[in-house]
Parts: C-alpha cells; structure tokens; sequence
C-alpha cells in the first residue's frame, strides 16, 4: 500500500514578488496613463512619479523603487544622465529608457551609462510591464530595430570634450560664455567646436549641433 504523507490540502502558490516602479516622465497625460495602466499589474506597484530629471533623482532617493522607468529627453538631465547617477546612488535600482527620439547614439550612451532596457514609446502596456518585469529579473531588453540602427550607424566621432561643449553651445551661447562655463579659454572653445563642426561636416556650430543631436550623439 502506497504511503500517503501531508494534510492532503492543495498548496497555495508562491506570491509573486511585487516590483516597485518609479516612472519619470515631462509628460504628464501620459505619465498618469501609463502610471494607471501598470498599476493594473498584480506585481507592479508605482511608488513615484517624477516630471524632470532631478525630480526623479530625489524621488528614487525617497521611494528606492527596484525599477525606474525613464523618458528619454526630460527638463534639467535627460533619462541616460539619470541613469547614471541613480547607478552610483542605488545600486539595487535597475534603470530603463523609454523614448519617442531613439536614435542609435541614445542607444550606446545608455548602455555605457548601465542603462537595462531600452524600449520605443511604442510599446503596449503590456509589453512594457513585461520588459519591467525582464529588467527586475536582471536581464535587458533593447528594442531589435533599435539594436540594428546601432550596429549599423557606426561610433560618434566627436571627444569627449567636443560633445560637452557642443552641448553648451546648443541653446546659442555666445563663445566667451561657453568658455566660462567650461573653464577654458575662448580661444580653445573656438577650436574645439571648428573641430566638431569639420567631423560632422558643419558649416558652424549650430549646424554641428542639429546634426550630432539627430544621430543621438549628444
């Protein structure tokens, strides 16, 4: 005779971990809509939500959600800088970037940045609380055509120094300014950017400018 064991009561299944999400995005109808749709998931909790990029940093340091989920282009730091920080500020918090603009130089600066998803705003509900849940388990998801764009579109080929001053450039400051803000000379300012213009094939600076931030190289 078979020996039976246990109170021969079904087991109840293991509780699913629940992910708190930070979501961050200027956008605020489609921030509430997404807050509202994830919210629906059984696992995913919305703990914060932030407009900005440092209103996103302060809301991870008071909330440590285990997933942010960040808009690409934001007022005052964009998605990848915030990634980058929350990587050195909590350690625990997986970041992702969900974009409208995702050009392959947004894509590398992410991934250098410790970034684990990648997706278009494109995406359903659904396959974004997927993604989220893909990310928690610490794997990454990077959007195919996205990735392919990427591999395709070759390396910025600016410095360092050059992508941060065509960036101080971008909102039309007059030289002298840039070269305060950078702690340079204007006469170093001048070749930096005549040097970044002449790689990208820019008449000026302003050019150089529309044509490094379209290939997501700012």
């Amino acid at each position: 005779m078979t020996e039976h064991t246990g109170t021969g009561e079904a087991e109840e299944p293991a509780a699913r971990t629940v992910v708190r999400v930070l979501l961050a995005d200027d956008e605020h109808l489609i921030r509430g809509a997404l807050a509202a749709l994830l919210a629906l998931e059984d696992d995913l909790e919305i703990v914060a939500e932030a407009a900005s990029g440092p209103e996103a940093v302060a809301m991870a340091r008071a909330h440590r959600p285990d997933v942010a989920v960040l808009d690409l282009q934001m007022p005052g730091a964009d998605g990848v800088k915030v990634a980058t920080q929350l990587r050195d500020l909590l350690p625990g918090c997986r970041s992702m970037i969900v974009t409208s603009h995702g050009r392959p130089g947004h894509l590398k600066r992410a991934l250098a940045a410790g970034v684990r998803g990648f997706v278009p705003k494109t995406a359903s509900a659904q396959q974004l609380a997927e993604i989220i849940r893909t990310v928690h388990g610490g794997n990454r998801y990077v959007d195919p055509e996205l990735a392919a764009d990427a591999i395709s579109a070759g390396d910025s080929p600016l410095t360092a120094r050059e992508a941060e001053l065509l960036e101080l450039a971008a909102d039309g400051a007059p030289v002298a300014e840039i070269a305060e803000r950078a702690s340079l000379t204007p006469g170093t300012v001048r070749n930096y950017l005549s040097a970044a213009a002449a790689k990208l094939g820019a008449e000026n600076r302003h050019t150089a400018v529309r044509i490094a931030r379209g290939r997501g190289w700012l």
